[in-house]
């Protein structure tokens, strides 16, 4: 309900530029990422994953709503910040938890229904809040107070229904008397060791798409633009989200069947075409089609890219993990806004779309370098 309207918000009502947005967005998922490596290891660590997302998805249920209070831009950012420390603490040991639930014969699938099911809720989101502006006649700061309800309830879910996968330890006590020593010291070895250079150098390649990967506040500013009016931005960012949301399962399946690299390669040469569409749009339609078409490069990536993180790494590492990944991504975060906020304020939105394009074909032939890994079953 509140992630479409928030740059409007900023630009419309509080009269922050496009390079400010950026850097919002920017400062607080960097944060964020930083958080995230932390927890993750900290999960791997105490072998527990539940109590770190229960605290996480409750300091963000908490805060997030008194975007309405704001009085400025400085404030949103203030907030926007507590909200994605949140994100940085529940994260990776989230990632891992669902990691650790499914066999690996299913990960892209699980981690595509994953976001599915997340998406699914950016579906409801906007269009509630498009209802209650336009048939309701309220403000933008109601509509963000009315977002701690659905909130609230996802937080009592999480700690009623989530349960914790157990221990590799414990699961030990079933296995043959005879390997256990050996299996013992072979986590102990895994737990100690480096991630890999196969690893690495999927980072290497993700932190560079990632660069020209900017906050999605810039296809909304983009749309508004081209004649989408800021009533209908909600309705926009839903179609968006039943996109990711309807193909998200399908496309993480896919890489179950085709491989993780395949469906990568082919999201990232997408957003690349979809980046371009924008640079050259000049009709509303235009927003819509491409917008849609952006749906589809979530479902190819979302999914496969975690799957994949999984797939590399032992079971033992895989909180640090996810969170050496997500870091990648937050790294990128910032300069990434900033820079396509610059761009845009200085040359334009086509110059800066053309710009984002441009680098994830690289990043798309870049990942066509990084070696396979058989897929871990552990």
């Amino acid at each position: 309900m509140i992630y479409p309207l928030l740059p409007l918000f900023l630009s419309s009502v509080l009269g922050a530029n496009a390079a400010f947005i950026g850097a919002i967005e920017g400062i607080a998922e960097s944060t964020a990422s930083l958080l995230k490596l932390a927890s993750g290891w900290w999960s791997d660590k105490v072998r527990k994953r539940k109590p770190l997302v229960v605290l996480g998805y409750g300091i963000a249920t908490f805060v997030r709503p008194f975007v309405a209070l704001a009085q400025t831009a400085g404030m949103v950012l203030a907030i926007r910040l507590a909200d994605r420390i949140g994100k940085g603490i529940r994260t990776a040991p989230r990632d891992a938890l669902l990691a650790d639930s499914v066999d690996a014969e299913s990960r892209g699938r699980a981690f595509g229904f994953h976001a599915a099911a997340d998406n699914a809720g950016a579906v409801v989101g906007p269009l509630v809040a498009f209802a209650l502006l336009r048939y309701f006649d309220l403000s933008l700061r109601d509509v963000f107070w009315l977002a701690a309800i659905p909130g609230v309830i996802a937080f009592i879910v999480l700690i009623v229904a989530v349960r914790e996968v157990a221990p590799v330890e414990h699961r030990e006590k079933i296995e043959p008397q005879g390997t256990q020593g050996t299996q013992r010291t072979q986590r102990a070895q895994e737990v100690a060791g480096d991630l890999g250079g196969r690893f690495w150098g999927y980072m290497g390649v993700v932190l560079l798409f990632t660069l020209g990967n900017s906050t999605d506040a810039f296809l909304l500013l983009r749309a508004n633009q081209l004649g989408v009016a800021v009533a209908l931005a909600p309705i926009l960012w839903a179609l968006l989200n039943f996109v990711k949301a309807s193909a998200g399962t399908w496309g993480g399946g896919l890489s179950d069947r085709f491989g993780r690299k395949p469906l990568i390669i082919a999201g990232w040469g997408l957003y690349a075409g979809v980046y371009y569409g924008f640079s050259v749009a000049t009709e509303p339609w235009h927003a819509w089609a491409l917008f849609a078409t952006y749906g589809l490069f979530y479902a190819f990536t979302e999914g496969t890219e975690k799957a994949l993180v999984a797939d590399i790494v032992p079971r033992a590492r895989r909180g640090a993990a996810f969170g050496w990944y997500n870091l990648a991504i937050g790294l990128g975060a910032l300069p990434a806004s900033l820079i396509f906020g610059a761009i845009w304020d200085r040359a334009g939105s086509q110059m800066a779309f053309l710009f984002g394009a441009a680098l994830a074909l690289v990043a798309a032939i870049g990942m066509t370098f990084v070696a396979p890994q058989p897929v871990r079953s552990d």
